[in-house]
């Protein structure tokens, strides 16, 4: 029977890409935990909000805003943290949204804000969008916390977006990095959305794009076993409607982690 499936299968991998089938087939059998999450998600935003205007008295603003989600990694998230508010772009806002494991100190920035949720989701897509919700901006831009940027990232990615006629959303090239700080390989492919249906180079570390609704993750739980992950989702979806373009230069710093709480990396 699995060698009489196998033709047609190869057949549909052609056809529509391997990814688009793989994403087909989670959101098939992972949608109940999507339910769920957007509960909790709505339910920590609401929560969130409501201690921030407490703090503030809005939501934190400014012409962008850059979203770094953590989990138990102390020194790497204060090294991103840093990265992040070294930008040469200071008109930005960074929000630190802790996966329910808490925080470190962080540096005294008045750009800087930092929440934890009530319990841990081990959702990636999920604390992202909480800190999406939780900001006000023209522009968004995520940061891991094992990940760095160069102090250029945001000036040359606001630079493609606000030029007369820009596109909706950019993205970088990246150095990969292994965990001894050798370099492994620069990543840059120029954006296809058809070729992003065969092949995995998209990753948020590297996008920044303009705020609409659709800027939003997959609230999956995908496992780090299950592919795609939720930035090659987010970033093909937003660019159904929505110009995206790549901008060759390696502006980021990611570590190919193989003690990553959210990805799983093989040989």
């Amino acid at each position: 029977m699995r060698s009489l499936l196998r033709g047609p299968w190869e057949l549909l991998k052609r056809l529509f890409g391997w990814l688009v089938l793989y994403e087909l087939r989670n959101k098939l059998l992972l949608a109940p935990t999507a339910r769920r999450l957007r509960r909790f998600e709505d339910a920590e935003t609401a929560r969130l909000a409501r201690e921030l205007a407490g703090e503030l008295g809005r939501r934190p603003s400014a012409r962008v805003a850059t979203v770094i989600a953590t989990h138990r990694r102390p020194e790497a998230l204060l090294r991103a943290v840093r990265s992040a508010l070294e930008q040469t772009v200071r008109d930005q806002v960074v929000l630190v949204v802790d996966d329910g494991a808490g925080l470190p100190e962080l540096p005294a920035d008045s750009r800087l804000f930092a929440v934890s949720l009530g319990r841990n989701t081990g959702v990636a897509g999920v604390v992202r969008n909480v800190g999406i919700r939780l900001t006000s901006s023209a522009y968004v831009a995520f940061l891991d916390d094992d990940n760095l940027w160069e102090p250029t990232h945001l000036q040359e990615a606001l630079a493609v977006l606000e030029a007369p006629g820009g596109p909706d959303g950019v993205y970088t090239a990246l150095r990969r990095l292994r965990p001894d700080g050798t370099e492994l390989d620069v990543l840059s492919v120029p954006f296809d959305r058809r070729r992003a249906a065969h092949e995995a180079f998209l990753d948020t570390n590297a996008f920044v794009a303009r705020r609409v609704p659709a800027l939003r993750f997959s609230r999956l739980r995908r496992t780090p076993e299950v592919l795609p992950r939720e930035d090659w989702e987010l970033i093909r979806r937003y660019a159904r409607r929505h110009r995206v373009i790549h901008l060759p230069r390696p502006t980021v710093r990611y570590l190919v982690n193989p003690g990553s709480f959210y990805t799983s990396w093989g040989d």
